[in-house]
């Protein structure tokens, strides 16, 4: 009777031993297959490599400003206002200083051809207000600030463009977790030093 006993409970324990193994290799499975699902999403959320890329980013750019960050995926449309305001407000200073120049510009020539009739001259008392030297400062400083507008007009054309380049080469760069650089600390229980440091490089296929 002893002897049934003890082959009895070896028996439930061994069967309860493999249920446990079973069911440790099933969940090994499973995670396996989670890893294996993540993997492919990622791949699948990675732009296929196009090495015109940059250039047709570019020449879209240079086009017409904007079209290509337009171009490059539809989380780089918070930077079109950047590129229009800044393009825009160049323009807007350039114009402006180009009215004022030309307006100082007419009335210096009118006063050479002897009028006087601007509104720098007083016209009760013939007073000069604004004299030949100080049209000419003032035409000259406009000229500088147009020049300057210009200037800032063109940079801001071109950053867009470098931009669109640059942007177009960073997305082609692939960054996953298949290939990491990690650091690793291993703890040897034996060992007297106690910790020793690391690093793995781990690369996935």
């Amino acid at each position: 009777m002893i002897l049934f006993f003890i082959l009895f409970s070896f028996q439930s324990i061994h069967s309860q031993e493999n249920d446990e193994l079973k069911v440790t290799s099933e969940e090994v499975a499973v995670k396996k297959k989670k890893r294996k699902r993540k993997k492919e999403k990622k791949r699948n959320k990675v732009r296929p490599y196009e090495p015109l890329a940059p250039a047709r980013a570019a020449f879209y750019s240079a086009v017409l400003p904007g079209l290509g960050q337009i171009y490059n995926g539809k989380g780089l449309y918070w930077r079109l206002p950047a590129v229009y305001g800044a393009i825009g407000t160049g323009i807007y200073f350039y114009v402006q200083n180009n009215n004022r120049y030309n307006e100082f510009r007419d009335i210096y020539k009118r006063r050479l051809a002897g009028f006087t009739d601007d509104r720098f001259i007083d016209q009760t008392t013939g007073e000069i207000l604004v004299s030949n030297d100080q049209l000419i400062d003032v035409q000259d400083r406009f000229r500088r600030e147009q020049e300057l507008s210009l200037l800032l007009t063109v940079a801001a054309y071109l950053l867009n463009i470098v931009d669109a380049n640059v942007t177009a080469h960073l997305q082609q760069y692939n960054i996953t977790d298949d290939l990491s650089f990690k650091p690793k600390v291993n703890f040897e229980e034996f060992n007297s030093t106690g910790l020793n440091y690391g690093v793995s490089l781990n690369y996935s296929f």
